[in-house]
C-alpha cells in the first residue's frame, strides 16, 4: 500500500476549512480517520450513504393505508367481491359498509407517504443509486405477487378467471397499464402512478442533485405544470404529470421539507397549496350524487376529513409529533405492508368465497380472517421472497456497469 497522504493539522481557522469538508464522506467519527498531529486517511473500501433513521411512526402510518383499502376491497364496494360474499356487502356489512366506501382514500394517503419517503431515500444520492434502491425495493415482492396471483386463479376449484399467459407475461414489467393489457394485480395501476413519479423526481432532482432550492422548484413546477395539464385536456400530457395525483405526491415532498426544517416557510406554502388541489380532486372523482345504481355513499365532507387526515398524520411524523411511536414491530408491519398491498385484493376474493359460502362462517369472522390471512402471505412473500432475493438484485444491479 503507498504510504499514507500527508495533510495539515486540523484547525478551525477562517482560512482552512475542515478536512470533512473538503472530502465528503469522511467523518469525524469515521473509523478510516486516524487521530494524530499528522492525520492519516485510509480510504474506504466501499462508499455508502448512511441511511436516514427509521420513521417506525410512518411504518405505522402505511400499514393503515393499506388496511384502509383492503377494507374498500372487502365490504366498500360491489364487483367481483360481491361474487365471493354471494351478495352485496351492502348486505354483508348494513352499517360498516359507508364506512368502509371510505378506504379508498387509502390510495391519496399512500401517495403522500411516497412523496415523503421518496424526497428522503433521493436526497443525496446519485441517480444509479435511486435506481437500484427503487428496483430492488418494488421487483421481487411484485414479480412474486404476480406469479402466485396467476397460478391461484389457474386453479380448476377457483371460479374466478385469469389473464393470459402473454398477458401475464407482459404483467412482469409492470408497464401493462399503459399498454392496455390485462392486469393480473388490480392494484398495480397505483404503481404506475408511483413508477411516473419516481421517473420524474429522478431526472428533475435525483439526476442534477437534490437542494432545497431545486426541490421547491420542482414542486412549483410540477403543480403549475399539472394545472395546464388539465385545462388543456390533452391526454399525453395527463399521463406525464397526474394532475390527478400529483397534488399529494408534491404535497409529500413539502412535508419532508418540513421535516428538515419546520420554520421553511416555502415548504409549508407547498403542503398548504397541494392539499387544497388535492382535496378538490379527491371530491371530484370519488362523490356523486346519491343514486341506487352506485354502490358510494361517500360524502363531500367525509373526503375532505380523510384527505385532511392524511395529510395531518404525516405532518405530525414529520415534525417529530408521534417520535414517541417507536415500537420494534412497526418496522416489520412497514415491511408487510407492499406485499400485502399487492395480494390482498385478488386472493382475498378466494379466501372470502372459500370462508363464508363454503365454509359458512359469519360476515365478521371471514372479514378478519381473511385480512389475517393476506398479512400470513405478505409475511411469507417478505420472508422467503423480499429478504433472500432483493440483496441479490441489488448486488447484480451494484455491479453492472
Amino acid at each position: 500500500m503507498n504510504s499514507p497522504a500527508k495533510t495539515a493539522p486540523l484547525t478551525t481557522s477562517a482560512q482552512a476549512p475542515p478536512l470533512e469538508a473538503a472530502l465528503p464522506g469522511i467523518r469525524p467519527d469515521d473509523p478510516t480517520r486516524r487521530a494524530g498531529p499528522e492525520t492519516a486517511l485510509v480510504p474506504p473500501r466501499t462508499t455508502r450513504r448512511a441511511p436516514a433513521p427509521r420513521l417506525r411512526a410512518l411504518d405505522g402510518l402505511r400499514l393503515l393505508a393499506a388496511l384502509m383499502v383492503a377494507a374498500y376491497h372487502y365490504g366498500g364496494r360491489d364487483g367481483e367481491i360481491s361474487e365471493a360474499w354471494g351478495t352485496s356487502p351492502r348486505q354483508q356489512f348494513p352499517t360498516l359498509h359507508e364506512w368502509f366506501a371510505y378506504g379508498c382514500l387509502g390510495v391519496q394517503v399512500f401517495f403522500v407517504i411516497s412523496g415523503f419517503v421518496i424526497c428522503m431515500s433521493g436526497w443525496g444520492r446519485p441517480l444509479r443509486s435511486f435506481f437500484v434502491s427503487r428496483a430492488t425495493r418494488l421487483l421481487p415482492a411484485y414479480w412474486a405477487a404476480v406469479i402466485l396471483v396467476t397460478a391461484v386463479f389457474a386453479l380448476p376449484v377457483v371460479a374466478y378467471e385469469a389473464v393470459s399467459p402473454s398477458d401475464a407475461l407482459v404483467n412482469l414489467t409492470m408497464l401493462q397499464q399503459p399498454l392496455g393489457v390485462d392486469r393480473v394485480l388490480g392494484v398495480c395501476w397505483t404503481l404506475w402512478a408511483e413508477v411516473r413519479f419516481y421517473a420524474l423526481f429522478a431526472l428533475c432532482v435525483v439526476l442534477p442533485g437534490a437542494t432545497r432550492q431545486r426541490v421547491i422548484m420542482f414542486c412549483a413546477c410540477w403543480t403549475l405544470a399539472a394545472v395546464i395539464a388539465r385545462s388543456a385536456d390533452e391526454p399525453l400530457l395527463d399521463v406525464v404529470l397526474m394532475p390527478e395525483y400529483a397534488p399529494f405526491f408534491i404535497g409529500g415532498i413539502g412535508l419532508y421539507l418540513v421535516h428538515r426544517d419546520r420554520r421553511d416557510a416555502y415548504a409549508w406554502g407547498i403542503v398548504a397549496v397541494s392539499w387544497l388541489i388535492g382535496q378538490h380532486y379527491a371530491v371530484r372523482g370519488l362523490w356523486h350524487a346519491p343514486n341506487p345504481d352506485f354502490f358510494s355513499y361517500r360524502t363531500s365532507f367525509g373526503i375532505v376529513l380523510v384527505v385532511t387526515l392524511g395529510f395531518v398524520a404525516v405532518a405530525a411524523i414529520a415534525l417529530g409529533r408521534l417520535n414517541r411511536i417507536n415500537w420494534p414491530w412497526l418496522t416489520v408491519a412497514g415491511a408487510l405492508t407492499y406485499p400485502f398491498y399487492l395480494v390482498h385484493e385478488h386472493l382475498g376474493w378466494v379466501v372470502i368465497q372459500a370462508l363464508h359460502r363454503d365454509a359458512g362462517l359469519p360476515s365478521a369472522a371471514t372479514f378478519a380472517l381473511a385480512i389475517l390471512s393476506m398479512l400470513l402471505v405478505a409475511w411469507l412473500l417478505y420472508r422467503y421472497v423480499e429478504k433472500p432475493f432483493t440483496p441479490r438484485l441489488r448486488g447484480v444491479l451494484d455491479r453492472s456497469r
